[in-house]
């Protein structure tokens, strides 16, 4: 028996919810994925210095930017591509403005 609100498995002869105070049913309903949002990423700079890398990061974060950093695990490994700074469509212009001294 599953609690359909906090899904908490109870044992046989339990009916209602000691949390939730609602009806147990006999077996959770798959849940349908959502729909992602779709991010479209464009190129901002790259860097084959994980320090460099690291510092982008954290501006990045520290603006709520969306961001992802293609080959960063790579970086560590020799004769590696450098790390590539992805950013949203949308903020790539405040980005750039906020990496232009680096």
């Amino acid at each position: 028996m599953f609690c359909p609100k906090c899904k908490c498995e109870y044992r046989e002869g339990f009916t209602v919810c000691a949390d939730c105070k609602i009806q147990l049913v006999d077996e959770l309903q798959e849940e349908i994925p959502q729909n992602k949002e779709y991010i479209q990423y464009v190129y901002i700079m790259s860097s084959l210095n994980p320090g460099e890398i690291t510092f982008i990061k954290s501006i990045l974060e520290s603006e709520n930017i969306t961001y992802y950093i293609k080959g960063e695990n790579n970086l560590y490994t020799p004769l590696t591509e450098p790390a590539r700074v992805m950013v949203s469509k949308e903020q790539a212009e405040l980005v750039k403005v906020l990496l232009r001294e680096l």
